[in-house]
């Protein structure tokens, strides 16, 4: 039997059973890209979630942008976080931030007013990407180096729905967003501590990010690695 015969009993799984090895990444397009997602819940993990989904896409091939609300800074965190280093060694997947400094209604000294201009400039930009993935043509490839307002297959719109949360944007305006999106775009919303129950009806994917435990309540700060 050669190294490239699959062993017995295997033949069913992916690869299989072959050892996965890496391809070279090369534009691509999703043949069945065009769900919207949700992630919230009071437990850490739905922008890491969102990241490693966005890292799966983009190692296909396909075209991802992520637009972060209320994601400006704070004292515990690094003025750059690992995320933004890997997402810019990795072709096809780009970002960008609109958060302001601090955490809206937090007693940390930074500016509510410009917290909420913040979060209604991501609004209108969660618009123009949107606007520009309709004029995309989704069922074919994007250059992976290409301005996203020109079209991704996966828009990520990170905290948003904390945005919406706190009153920041309106609960329409997140309906008004998926009333806009492209039928092949996959559209994946995240934040909140509070359940999005006007998403019920609206989302093909709902996930409940649920803490059990977590360091903080003993003290600990932001790791880097981990939280940034």
């Amino acid at each position: 039997m050669s190294d490239d015969t699959p062993a017995a009993g295997v033949e069913d799984t992916p690869g299989e059973g072959r050892t996965p090895e890496p391809e070279r990444i090369e534009p691509s397009a999703p043949e069945e890209f065009g769900l919207v997602q949700v992630w919230w819940g009071d437990g850490k993990g739905k922008t890491t979630a969102t990241l490693g989904m966005g890292m799966r896409a983009a190692g296909h091939g396909f075209r991802v942008h992520m637009l972060q609300f209320m994601k400006g800074g704070a004292s515990s965190v690094d003025a750059v976080r690992g995320e933004y280093n890997a997402i810019a060694a990795l072709p096809g997947f780009s970002y960008e931030n609109l958060g302001h400094y601090g955490w809206h209604g937090m007693p940390d000294g930074s500016d509510e007013e410009k917290h909420e201009a913040q979060a209604e400039a991501g609004l209108e930009r969660a618009r123009e990407l949107l606007a520009g993935a309709a004029e995309a043509t989704l069922d074919e490839p994007i250059a992976l180096d290409g301005d996203p307002d020109d079209g991704v297959h996966m828009l990520v719109l990170d905290e948003v729905l904390y945005a919406a949360e706190r009153g920041l944007i309106a609960e329409d305006d997140v309906l008004a967003l998926i009333d806009d999106k492209p039928a092949d775009l996959e559209l994946v919303l995240s934040g909140s501590h509070t359940e999005p129950t006007y998403l019920e009806d609206r989302a093909d994917l709902i996930t409940n990010v649920r803490k059990q435990a977590h360091p903080i309540e003993d003290g600990q700060r932001a790791r880097r690695g981990t939280e940034f």
